[in-house]
C-alpha cells in the first residue's frame, strides 16, 4: 500500500537520524517506481524514513514494517513525503544534523523554496526537515556589555537542544547609549561596572553598585536600581528606565517574547506570550523559558507543539 501525503504539519523531523536510511537508485523517483522497489523490501528494524536519491534527484518515503523482533522487517506500506522538485539534497559538513534548529536553519539557508531539504551534516549523518516554519521567539535583552547575555545563552542552547522543536531566536536589543543619548546629562549612574557602558559626552559615569558619593546624575537603571538608589541615598533620582521586561511589555504584538528582569530572582514569570527569566538566569531557566515563550508563539499560529508542553502553561 502507497499513500501520497501532500499536506503535513510543519517542521517534521526525525526524532533520531538512526530512523532514516539512505540509499541509490537507478531509475526515476517516482511514486510508482519507489512503491514497486520498496513494498516487501526488507529494511532494518529501527528504519522510519529512507532516502532515495538518484543522481541529484532525491525523494522521502515513510515506511511501515512487518511486526517482529528481527533485526530486519519487510516493510508493508509506505507514505511519500516528498517527491523532486520539491525535494532537495544538501551538504552542510558544519551542520549537527540531530538538532531541528539547526537543521531548520540550514535548510532555509540553502534550499529557501524547497518543501523537504535533505541534509548530509556534521560526522556525516542524514537528516531532513519537511515544511521548515521555525517558531519565532523575541528575544528581548540590553547592551552592553556584548554579546547580549541572554540572546547568546539562548543561541547556545538551541545549537545542541536535540529534543526543541525548530526556534528561530530575533533580537530586539535595548541600548544604553541609545537611552543616554535620548536623555542628555553630565553624569550618569549605571547598576554596576560590569556593563562596560560608555556614553559619549558625559563628563562622568558612576556606578551603583560601588556607592558612590550623591551627585546630581541621571540613573539608567530599573526598579531593583531605584530601591537600591533610594536605601542609599534616600531620594530618588532622574531616570531612564532600561528594564528588558518593560520594552519586551510595550512590544507584546509583536508575537512570542523571552526576555529578564532582576526582580525576580529564583523562578520563572510567564504571563500572556511573554516569558521572563531572572537577570542571572542558568541556562537552565533559560531553557525552561525559551520552551514557555516558543510554546505561546507554536498555540498562537495553530502550529504543533511537541518538545514544548512540558514547561508551559498559558497565563
Amino acid at each position: 500500500m502507497t499513500n501520497l501525503v501532500p499536506n503535513l504539519d510543519p517542521n517534521l523531523v526525525p526524532r533520531q537520524y538512526r530512523e532514516v536510511a539512505v540509499t541509490s537508485v537507478d531509475f526515476p523517483l517516482s511514486a510508482d517506481q519507489l512503491s514497486d522497489f520498496l513494498l516487501g523490501r526488507e529494511v532494518y528494524k529501527r528504519t522510519r524514513y529512507v532516502v532515495v536519491r538518484h543522481g541529484v534527484d532525491t525523494a522521502i518515503v515513510e515506511v511501515e514494517k512487518a511486526p517482529g523482533d528481527e533485526i530486519m522487517a519487510v516493510v508493508t506500506s509506505l507514505s511519500i513525503l516528498a517527491l523532486p522538485p520539491e525535494c532537495t539534497f544538501v551538504t552542510a559538513p558544519e551542520v549537527d544534523t540531530g538538532v531541528p534548529s539547526s537543521l531548520a536553519q540550514a535548510a532555509r539557508a540553502a534550499a529557501p523554496t524547497a518543501r523537504a531539504v535533505v541534509i548530509e551534516g556534521r560526522y556525516h549523518h542524514v537528516n531532513f526537515i519537511v515544511d521548515p516554519s521555525p517558531v519565532i521567539v523575541r528575544v528581548v535583552d540590553v547592551v552592553p556589555p556584548g554579546p547580549p547575555k541572554l540572546f547568546d545563552q539562548a543561541s547556545r542552547l538551541l545549537e545542541v537542544s536535540e529534543d526543541l522543536p525548530p526556534i528561530e531566536l530575533v533580537l530586539d536589543v535595548v541600548d544604553l547609549a541609545d537611552l543616554a543619548r535620548s536623555h542628555p546629562a553630565s553624569t550618569y549612574l549605571l547598576p554596576c561596572r560590569g556593563s562596560g557602558f560608555v556614553a559619549d559626552g558625559a563628563s562622568e559615569v558612576a556606578f551603583l553598585d560601588e556607592r558612590p558619593p550623591r551627585q546630581e546624575w541621571t540613573l539608567i537603571g530599573c526598579a531593583r536600581s531605584r530601591e537600591l538608589h533610594k536605601w542609599f541615598y534616600g531620594d530618588l533620582p532622574e531616570t531612564v528606565d532600561m528594564c528588558p521586561r518593560v520594552f519586551a511589555g510595550a512590544g507584546r504584538a509583536a508575537g512570542a517574547t523571552l526576555t529578564k528582569c532582576c526582580l525576580l530572582e529564583d523562578r520563572i514569570d510567564c504571563v500572556g506570550n511573554t516569558a521572563v527569566v531572572p537577570w542571572g538566569a542558568s541556562l537552565a531557566q533559560v531553557r525552561q523559558g525559551m520552551q514557555a515563550a516558543a510554546a505561546a508563539a507554536a498555540a498562537a499560529a495553530g502550529m504543533p507543539a511537541a518538545g514544548l508542553e512540558a514547561s508551559w502553561s498559558p497565563a
